[in-house]
């Protein structure tokens, strides 16, 4: 079976999406996403543009990570110094990562208009600093940047600029389609063109301006390329890029390739939502594979059809993508799902059960009403706990009052937060002080809590989102608050929803603490 690469850019290019800016706790937290599900490259960021990316990759290297490995990514060096002077290369090898990815202009009108530099400045530029990195780090990739509408123009130094980073000694080189207008049939003969001259392994980075990222992708490989770039639900500037969560099946089952195990290939659809999540993005319903409308049945015909044969009216089988079939209105849908979470989290659950269908019924209820457990599985384990009386109730709140006072124009505005709540047959009473009423209200539960509970001293807030539910209502809307929490092995998400802000940062709060709990009992 033929191996293919799989490079996953979401941390980079998914980063310069429209309305997403991702915290370095966000880009390590789907780093081991990402690392579960087997891409064999991440590419981390820029390393020297900015900040958060130098501290990421300070913190990537203390996640030991199984599958994946972690690419640096940059430009060769400038026109202005040699690339042993280069502040842009330095900074790739201070980063420590052993794979480097650098981008080089392969289009003579940039090299014209943007560079204003003669072709062989150009070809040696990308020579010098593909040769100089492969001396100091362990892979060098090579970007051919606008490689496809370079080609086209001028395809004698399009090819000189690919047989530079080739002689330099570069472990991949990269086509690149970066304004994304290439057509799959231009991508093929381009392909077909160049492999009798370049010896190295292909590569292909697909951007979606003209909605052909993934059939261009899959042309590519078919084309002779070994290596693929994109990201999870085709994050990216403008259009976006080859959606991974397309491509990978696509490959995998209908070409029979093998990019990841066929185990990590049923996690696709929780690290798709998973990504979303984490981005804040609302879950496309009808995206190919991963959506929940990717095998929902609606039509008499069809769920007739399928009920007896589910090739009728599916591609593939939904489960190999982690996918679940839908028959809407129909009480089975998301048994096996359930069944599945129950056994990840070590809970018997008999598939005949009335409990099962209990905890169907209360997913479906709990999600109509805005929650989404992909990025909180620690609240849905709570859930499926109390549904099957497995629930230990480690404290009860009596109540909580929680006053934000701003004294004068130009301050900030002062939380605190009371609150009494019942530990076996002990009441405590105290109060705390915060940055914010939610900072305030956690602070007084913990406070609360530490002379019964000292392990929640262990446990820290890493991350929280907040998404309005219903449009349309301003500030009365419905929310969902998402809450990353952790300790010193692990880390865990929790979620809730009400109309009051604080109600549902409280639910996503107390489930935090009552799953660190349940995890120290054991």
């Amino acid at each position: 079976m033929r191996q293919i690469e799989i490079y996953d850019t979401t941390l980079r290019d998914g980063a310069q999406t429209e309305d997403i800016s991702f915290s370095v706790e966000d880009k390590l937290r789907i780093t081991e996403k990402l690392d579960e599900l087997g891409v064999h490259y991440i590419e981390g960021g820029w390393p020297g543009s900015n900040p958060r990316d130098m501290e990421y990759f300070k913190k990537v290297r203390k996640l030991g990570l199984e599958n994946s490995k972690i690419v640096a990514f940059g430009s060769t060096h400038s026109t202005k110094h040699k690339a042993d002077d280069d502040a842009n290369i330095k900074a790739l090898l201070d980063s420590r990562s052993r794979i480097i990815t650098i981008f080089g202009k392969t289009w003579d009108f940039h090299v014209k208009e943007a560079l204003k530099i003669s072709y062989d400045e150009n070809i040696d530029i990308i020579h010098n600093s593909v040769a100089y990195l492969k001396k100091n780090a362990g892979k060098v990739f090579f970007d051919a940047e606008h490689f496809f509408d370079g080609y086209k123009h001028n395809p004698q130094f399009a090819l000189k600029c690919l047989l530079a980073a080739q002689d330099a000694g570069a472990d991949c080189l990269i086509l690149c389609d970066t304004n994304g207008g290439t057509l799959p049939a231009d991508v093929k003969n381009i392909i077909n063109d160049i492999v009798k001259d370049v010896h190295t392994p292909l590569g292909i980075h697909a951007h979606n301006d003209s909605e052909c990222a993934v059939a261009n992708s899959i042309i590519a490989v078919e084309g002779g390329a070994s290596h693929v770039q994109g990201t999870i639900n085709g994050l990216g500037e403008r259009c976006g890029n080859a959606n991974l969560c397309s491509v990978i099946p696509n490959l995998q089952v209908k070409r029979e390739m093998s990019c990841i195990t066929a185990e990590q290939l049923r996690r696709l659809r929780d690290v798709s939502r998973f990504v979303n999540e984490i981005a804040n993005l609302r879950h496309f319903k009808r995206q190919p594979f991963v959506g929940d409308s990717a095998f929902a049945h609606k039509a008499g015909i069809h769920v007739s059809a399928v009920r007896k044969r589910p090739e009728t009216y599916e591609h593939i089988r939904p489960d190999l993508v982690g996918n679940s079939r839908r028959v809407l209105i129909s009480d089975l849908a998301g048994r096996s799902s359930i069944l599945r979470k129950a056994e990840e989290f070590g809970i018997h659950l008999d598939p005949d059960s009335p409990q099962l269908q209990d905890i169907v019924s209360t997913l479906k209820n709990l999600e109509n009403e805005g929650f989404q457990f992909e990025a909180a599985e620690a609240s849905f384990e709570l859930l499926m706990r109390k549904a099957l009386g497995l629930h230990k109730r480690f404290f009860d709140l009596i109540g909580f009052r929680i006053i934000v006072e701003k004294r004068r124009e130009g301050e900030d505005p002062i939380s605190e937060a009371t609150i009494m709540v019942k530990v076996g047959g002990r009441v405590e009473h105290t109060a705390a002080t915060g940055n914010g009423p939610v900072n305030a209200i956690d602070n007084a539960l913990r406070k609360a809590l530490d002379k019964f509970y000292p392990e929640l001293k262990e446990v820290s807030l890493h991350d929280y989102k907040v998404r309005v539910l219903t449009a349309g209502k301003g500030t009365s809307a419905r929310v969902r608050v998402l809450i990353e929490s952790g300790d010193e092995e692990k880390r865990w998400g929790t979620v809730g929803v009400s109309e009051n802000i604080i109600e549902a940062s409280y639910q996503a709060l107390v489930d935090s603490i009552e799953y660190k709990l349940l995890k120290e009992e054991g």
